[in-house]
């Protein structure tokens, strides 16, 4: 009768980020039992894991609420596919409820009321109904924020490789704490976390084309490798017959876009690699808010005709350096020579 047994419904909350009065909250509502992953797994272990991360099963139109410390409750509805987004100007400061590093804690539940909550608790399918999250507000004295790629950037994916087939295997059979980070990104990017006056908050973002069934995977590898604690932005993989209304710019660039949006007042340095779009993406970025990009770093991936190309744009580029770097080292002695690290 096990094998017939049917997964518990829950609501996995991705850390996203929020203004003082903007909250952005993305989660989505599955049926399915929470991901567990754990240092030195076999790799059995992490092929259950794989298969576990991709053969989800959604709820679609699940009614969910969310409650914030201050007893304020607000409602939305997911989409067919069980994602949903909290998306919503607030009448009180954000900051008020927020920790020392900025990140304000949020529940979340399947709205009680609703006639498929009754089922699915007659069925026994909801062993709990409060799940936990949280967002990014910013504090407000930052220095600067920034919004960094991930595959090749800071964790070795090999995007460039032939048929992408090294992005898979790594995927597939490598657990988190078998995945190498760049050498020095990690103690490079928590410089930039601290800022100027060695004990900032500066708040980190990142990006990637992954879909959102890595998020829990990604979280645990920056964690492991010692990465500033951030949001990290995924995205939906459409399906063929998929309805849900395609993004009129790509998933990064119209991250980027919303990011600064979100804080017109902050200053960004952007990093990516050469190997993929990250150089079309910042660029015009940069073009749309030229006083809002402090600099671009682009780390060097092993294709000639690819550095050729971008090697060109940064040349041409003026309106903020726009470096292409082989080791941390370059960046850290560039972001020092312009005082945004100790």
């Amino acid at each position: 009768m096990a094998i017939f047994k049917r997964d518990p419904w829950i609501l996995d909350i991705y850390r996203t980020y929020s203004a003082g009065n903007h909250l952005y909250i993305r989660g989505r509502a599955l049926e399915d039992q929470p991901l567990k992953h754990y240092e030195q797994q076999t790799l059995y272990q992490t092929l259950r894991n794989t298969w576990r991360t991709f053969a989800t099963d959604e709820i679609r139109n699940a009614h969910v609420k969310l409650r914030l410390s201050n007893g304020k409750l607000f409602e939305v509805r997911a989409d067919h596919e069980g994602y949903f987004l909290f998306d919503l100007k607030t009448d009180f400061d954000l900051h008020e409820l927020t920790d020392k590093e900025g990140y304000l804690p949020v529940k979340v539940s399947f709205d009680e009321d609703n006639a498929a909550f009754a089922k699915a608790k007659q069925q026994k399918r909801l062993k709990v109904n409060r799940f936990i999250g949280e967002t990014l507000v910013p504090l407000k004295d930052v220095a600067y924020g920034v919004i960094s790629d991930i595959d090749d950037t800071i964790m070795h994916t090999g995007v460039t490789s032939f048929l992408k087939l090294r992005v898979a295997f790594n995927t597939f059979f490598k657990n988190y704490d078998r995945r190498l980070p760049l050498h020095g990104a990690a103690s490079f990017y928590q410089l930039l976390h601290c800022g100027p006056s060695s004990k900032g908050q500066n708040p980190m973002f990142y990006l990637s084309n992954s879909p959102w069934n890595l998020y829990k995977y990604l979280e645990k590898f920056l964690d492991f490798h010692g990465f500033p604690k951030g949001p990290i932005l995924l995205r939906d993989f459409p399906t063929p017959w998929d309805r849900t209304p395609k993004l009129k710019t790509p998933h990064k660039e119209n991250e980027l876009i919303n990011i600064l949006k979100h804080y017109p007042q902050m200053r960004f340095i952007l990093i990516g690699d050469s190997g993929e779009h990250d150089v079309v993406y910042y660029k015009k970025v940069a073009q749309q808010f030229p006083e809002r990009i402090m600099a671009i770093y682009l780390r060097s991936v092993d294709h000639k005709k690819k550095m050729k190309r971008v090697q060109s744009i940064a040349d041409s580029f003026t309106i903020c350096p726009m470096l292409l770097i082989k080791e941390s080292a370059e960046a850290v002695a560039h972001a020092r020579e312009n005082g945004w690290i100790v």
